[in-house]
Formats: C-alpha cells, structure tokens, sequence
C-alpha cells in the first residue's frame, strides 16, 4: 500500500512539473492587471485583478491551491492540527512557505489582518450563517469569495449542497482556478493525472455495499450523492449505501444503515474522536450487531483530507479499491 502511494506520488509529481523544476508562472505584473472572469456556483464573477493575497479555509482547499503551485498567492490559511499524513503529498511545502493562520476557522479579523483580496472558502468549510461568515458579509467589507464547488447550495433546501458529481467538482475547481490565476496548463495536467491514476483502478468482481461513517452516535453522520465519499467509494469499486441522498454530507438515521447492510464501513478520520474511538463504537452498538460489516469486522480508515473534495481524492480511491478486493 505505501508502495503504491509513494509510485502515485511521483508519477503525479512528474506528469505535472517535474519534481524541482520551475513550473508555469502565474501571470506577469500586466496580465494581473486585467479583469478576469470565472463562473462559480453557476453564476459569473468578475476580478478587477488576479488575487494575490488569498487566505483559505480547510485541509482540502488549501491544497488545491498548493497543487496549483500558488503559494505566492496566498497571505494564509486556516486549519486544525490535523492535516492527514503528509508523508507521499507531491505539495506538502506548501505548509512551509504559507502562513497559519488560525488552527479553527477563518474569521472575519482573520481575513483583514491578512489584508486578503480573495476568501476560498464552502459552505460549512468556513461559510456559516449561524457566524456571519457568508461570501455577502465579505463582500461588503470589499472582500470577493470562491466557493468550493462539492459546497455550492441546489435550491432544494435552504442548506442542501452539491451541483454536480463530486469529482467533477473537483475538477471545475481546478480549471477554474487555473483560468483566474492564469495557470491552465498546470490545471490541465493534474486533472489529467487524476483521471489517469483512477482510471488504471480495477473494480473487484463484485461490489460491495459501503457506508461512509463520520461521526455522530444518535445518527450518524455520512456522505449523499453529492460529497466527495460517493464518487471515491464507486471509483473503488464499491457502492454507496446512501447515494441515493441528494445532498453533500448529511444525517442519516441508523434504521437506514441497519436494512440496506453495508459489507464495508469507512470511517472519516478527524477531530476529538479517534478513528479507533469510532471503531469501537460501530462493534458495539447492538442495533448494528447484524450488520455485515460489523459482524465480520470490515472496517477501514480513511483521513478526512482524503474524503472532501481534494487533490488527495484519487489516492485515496485506489488505497479503498485495495481494501475492497480483499472483501468481494
């Protein structure tokens, strides 16, 4: 498994830049200077600049940014300690070269103490109404927002998220991102190392059935069609037992878990609760004693980094195709 992580990382690393070498630059001084227009969210958003001092929320934002080699366009990001294990990032120096800025969320002070042209940032990855931390409240003190694609809202419901597959988010995020920074080819090669590392996955002859567990004890909280886990666990080769869900991440009850019998169950690893705190609780919660998974112990772990919209998404969908050949 670390093997492959290691190769997947290199390859990835040379299919975009080569490691160490210089790569292409982000614009000159003049072309900084001219509008630019980018759709987000299916609306249109004019820059009178390209931004260069942007301040992120989130592990899987920030790197987009880092894959993109845009360091030198950001005053800052804001994180938890946990960033996921580093050790096979093409990217990690980012963390070196940029600022931290806060180890919760992003904040309004945040933002103007960095004197930030442009907040990255989605819904309920920074974006809170219950704060006051919304793309408008920015606006209004002179500050634009991108919202992270997997986050954008449908109309469905007033807070029900997710527009279009999640790696297809993740690589509008990247052609985006590189027609407004000015780094097309950069944003070209990823996505099309991206597709090639999942496209050599080779699906288990039988599918099994998946369900994504992040947190919660009264109701689990867990991936709809529209969050990052979806597309990760049927690129695998498995089959989401809530892709039904027209939502990003959201609430389930267990009763739904209990009669649709996952084989799998992948834990999201991050926060206060440990992935074995977890662990411990799915065996021995009696409802779900004749599960599958629990009964034959088929749990695996994934970072939270690997299952929100991220450039860490394709690895983490071979390292799960791994794990489910050994099931099916």
């Amino acid at each position: 498994m670390r093997s492959f992580r290691q190769l997947a990382a290199v390859a990835l690393c040379l299919a975009v830049t080569g490691c160490g070498a210089s790569v292409e630059k982000t614009s000159t001084a003049a072309a900084s200077a001219k509008p630019v227009t980018i759709t987000n969210c299916g609306k249109k958003v004019t820059f009178d600049h390209v931004p260069e001092r942007v301040v992120t929320n989130d592990v899987g934002i920030t790197e987009l940014m880092f894959a993109l080699g845009l360091e030198d366009r950001m005053a800052g990001f804001a994180m938890p300690d946990d960033k996921g294990d580093l050790t096979d990032v093409p990217w990690k120096d980012g963390y070196q070269k940029v600022k931290w800025l806060s180890k919760d969320q992003l904040t309004k002070e945040n933002v103007l103490d960095a004197r930030a042209d442009l907040v990255f940032a989605g819904w309920n990855y920074g974006f809170r109404e219950d704060s006051g931390f919304t793309p408008d409240a920015l606006a209004k003190l002179g500050v634009p927002s991108y919202i992270l694609t997997e986050s954008c809202r449908n109309g469905r419901t007033e807070t029900s998220r997710g527009i279009m597959p999640p790696l297809e988010a993740l690589y509008t995020d990247l052609t985006t991102l590189g027609q407004l920074f000015g780094v097309e080819q950069r944003a070209a090669a990823l996505i099309a190392s991206f597709k090639k590392e999942i496209a050599a996955v080779q699906a288990p002859a039988k599918r099994p059935k998946v369900f994504l567990y992040d947190s919660g004890q009264d109701s689990p909280f867990t991936s709809g069609k529209y969050a990052a886990p979806d597309q990760i666990i049927s690129a695998a080769g498995g089959e989401n037992v809530t892709h039904d869900v027209d939502d990003s991440w959201t609430t389930v009850g267990w009763e739904t878990v209990v009669a649709r019998n996952p084989d799998v169950i992948v834990i999201c690893d991050y926060g206060d609760v440990s992935a074995e705190q977890k662990r411990k609780f799915l065996l021995s919660y009696a409802p779900l004693r004749n599960v599958a998974a629990v009964r034959n112990k088929r749990i695996f772990v994934l970072d939270y980094v690997d299952l929100v919209e991220s450039p860490r998404n394709p690895s983490a969908i071979a390292r799960l195709n791994a794990y489910l050949k050994t099931v099916a």
